[in-house]
């Protein structure tokens, strides 16, 4: 993507951000605009550039979901996921591949049996299709971006452009942020997580998204041979989504991108030449520096209590007993639900209110690996074991991915701190099982990667 179209992208996504907070229905309006120019696009476009659409428009919708979900843009909640769904058959249906990449329809088929049990012993007051549709949205939605994405072929420079268009609205949801809580100083009272400083909605998920966004532009920020001014430029951008992602209170997403960036900061230098090794030193010293500001800021922002926060400390600075906030002993009441239903699970969306029958408290999963147990039994067990080694089987064979560990860490961190309530593990997922081809010639044994 040209730097000129990049910016002018910036700008529009601006002016969203302004217009939808000033007219909140624009993001209906939005969401129905981006769903007819991405269906035109994929349908149109020739046959030999349908795999970079289908992922363009996919990372678009990926990076837009929360944005347009804080603001009632998707008509419903799931509608983000199913609509990546549509786009990936839009894309199988005309392109071919891989057979083995039918392992991820096994791993589809092994989650079936758990909706007979749900259907069956479901209590009357559960809305079945909700609970169903809610619980099963994301592992489909992965499985099928995973058939799509297994083996598919998609040039280095066309997937940093597809990891643009992901980041684009998370810039529009940045600047929004901002328009809601400028004064953070007045809604920061503790150290919990903070829904008026996420825009309202859920810390969680909206420290997840720019986590995303930080990990883009940080890999854009290592990777670029432009100018120092644009690489500025990104850092900047980098900085804001940063703070923004900090004074959400939530940990997760935050923590998440931190890994992804060492973990692309340490391979990126393994395989690049002296050169640009020494670049690389040089723009980590100047990122820590950035990093920095931020943390300052973020600081004064809050009152102090950001740095509580990570130092798992109430408001009056005394260290909390569980620092998985709750997520500790829904782990384990999860994991005691598969030990008394071992073969078959309780059913989709049977944990919900089975703790609540239990308990009296009403508690979501926050962790995919659990969930997908005590609702599946060992069919669950089997499902999970396929998205967990299917990757890492497939890179044996495969190096090409420079960003295989990175997409795979975000994958498998999320799912366990923010299960799958957002599309985007899924496509980050089946981002890993790319095989990425490079516009010059790797060197022998150690392939050095060019930047943009």
């Amino acid at each position: 993507m040209k730097l000129s179209l990049f910016y002018k992208l910036l700008v529009f996504h601006f002016l969203l951000a302004v217009g939808v907070f000033a007219f909140r229905p624009l993001a209906q309006v939005y969401f129905l605009f981006i769903t007819g120019f991405f269906s035109y696009k994929i349908l149109r476009t020739s046959k030999k550039n349908k795999t970079f659409y289908v992922l363009f428009a996919s990372a678009y919708v990926v990076g837009v979901e929360v944005f347009l979900r804080m603001n009632g843009g998707t008509f419903f909640y799931e509608a983000s996921k199913y609509l990546v769904i549509v786009f990936m058959l839009m894309g199988l249906a005309s392109n071919s591949f891989s057979n083995k990449s039918l392992i991820y329809i096994l791993y589809i088929l092994l989650l079936v049996p758990g909706v007979f049990v749900a259907v069956s012993d479901m209590g009357f007051e559960t809305n079945i299709r909700r609970a169903i549709a809610f619980n099963l949205s994301g592992p489909i939605s992965l499985g099928i971006v995973a058939v799509f994405c297994y083996k598919r072929a998609v040039g280095f420079n066309q997937l940093k452009i597809i990891l643009l268009a992901l980041f684009l609205p998370l810039f529009s949801m940045t600047v929004y942020l901002f328009l809601y809580t400028p004064n953070l100083q007045s809604v920061v009272t503790g150290t919990e997580s903070n829904f008026v400083t996420s825009g309202g909605f859920g810390p969680n998920q909206v420290a997840t998204v720019l986590g995303i966004g930080m990990f883009v532009m940080a890999t854009r920020f290592f990777m670029s041979k432009e100018p120092f001014f644009h690489r500025f430029i990104d850092l900047i951008l980098l900085g804001f989504l940063t703070f923004r992602a900090l004074v959400t209170f939530s940990r997760g997403g935050v923590l998440t991108a931190i890994a992804m960036i060492l973990v692309f900061l340490a391979v990126f230098y393994l395989k690049v030449n002296l050169k640009t090794k020494f670049r690389i030193k040089f723009s980590l010293f100047v990122f820590l520096v950035m990093i920095f500001f931020t943390w300052i800021i973020s600081s004064i922002q809050t009152g102090g209590f950001i740095e509580k926060r990570y130092a798992n400390q109430d408001a009056a600075g005394r260290v909390k007993e569980d620092v998985s906030t709750g997520r500790t002993d829904l782990f384990a009441f999860e994991l005691n639900e598969f030990v008394n239903n071992p073969f078959f699970g309780i059913g989709v969306g049977k944990v919900k209110e089975e703790r609540l029958n239990e308990t009296g408290i009403e508690a979501a999963s926050h962790n995919e690996m659990s969930r997908i147990v005590a609702e599946h039994g060992l069919m669950g067990v089997f499902a999970f074991l396929i998205l967990l080694i299917t990757p890492l089987a497939f890179r044996l064979n495969n190096k090409t991915n420079l960003f295989f560990y990175s997409f795979y860490l975000f994958w498998l961190l999320t799912i366990n701190h923010s299960a799958m309530r957002i599309a985007a593990p899924a496509f980050i997922y089946g981002l890993s099982l790319l095989n990425i081809r490079y516009e010059t010639t790797p060197i022998h044994r150690k392939p050095s990667v060019q930047s943009r």
